[in-house]
């Protein structure tokens, strides 16, 4: 299949959902839709870029298809798909609540979330989530660490202290705003880096959550053939060796 290049961010131009993915005559656009969560995928500049994006480009030139990346925040993202048959959501944590909300391409990689406590705040011991009542917890907004914090009994406005991104929620830490915040091991890397704070700024005091992965997630009326020629790409990327050479880049 001769290989075409990646369209520009802001693309307009969509597949018809009553043409049927098979029976396009033209390379399709696919609509994708992400948030900053570096270095998973994040803005620079105009240009969006990291793991799960470049993989997503990879993807594209495997399957055949033309790309439109839009980075948001995460509400307004998720909002976005839900709204075109044509549109991919990443990187998205698969859960049981949101199974049905989407047809899944994956995993893109694994998630490891963390509590965080500033390394200079000794007055704050070794946290369980019982000892976590009162406390102030920085997450972001909509996301799946959020809903699960809900789950185990702690209550935004109390517990939970919303934010837009993990920039935000670390700078609330850095600030004395809360004592903890719940954050990706190498996205927390990766912030600090971006302050030019060393990582021993940081103290990891709990390991939250750490058996999921993330995912692209398609709009449930997708093509179902789109659906496949996604997951079949991506298991041949990661058969031939790219996969592992792009995770390289961004996970030493």
């Amino acid at each position: 299949m001769q290989r075409r290049s990646v369209m520009a961010l802001g693309a307009s131009l969509s597949l018809d959902p009553t043409l049927g993915w098979a029976n396009a005559r033209q390379d399709p656009v696919l609509q994708a839709f992400t948030e900053n969560l570096p270095p998973l995928n994040y803005a620079e500049g105009r240009e969006a870029k990291g793991f799960s994006t470049e993989l997503l480009r990879m993807l594209g030139q495997q399957a055949g298809f033309h790309l439109s990346i839009e980075v948001l925040p995460w509400v307004r993202a998720m909002q976005q798909v839900q709204k075109r048959p044509d549109a991919i959501l990443f990187s998205l944590t698969r859960t049981p609540e949101r199974e049905a909300q989407f047809k899944w391409v994956g995993p893109i990689s694994p998630r490891r979330i963390v509590l965080f406590k500033l390394a200079t705040r000794q007055d704050l011991g070794v946290p369980n989530l019982q000892r976590l009542a009162g406390a102030k917890i920085g997450v972001v907004r909509e996301s799946a660490t959020a809903r699960q914090m809900q789950n185990d009994g702690l209550d935004i406005g109390q517990e939970l202290e919303l934010a837009l991104d993990d920039t935000n929620n670390l700078r609330k830490l850095l600030a004395g705003r809360m004592e903890y915040m719940a954050m990706l091991d190498w996205a927390a890397a990766w912030q600090l880096q971006q302050m030019d704070l060393p990582y021993s700024t940081l103290q990891a005091v709990l390991d939250y959550d750490v058996d999921k992965s993330y995912w692209f997630g398609l709009n449930p009326r997708s093509d179902d053939t789109l659906v496949r020629r996604l997951q079949a790409a991506l298991d041949s990327v990661r058969r031939d060796g790219r996969y592992e050479r792009l995770r390289q880049r961004y996970f030493r």
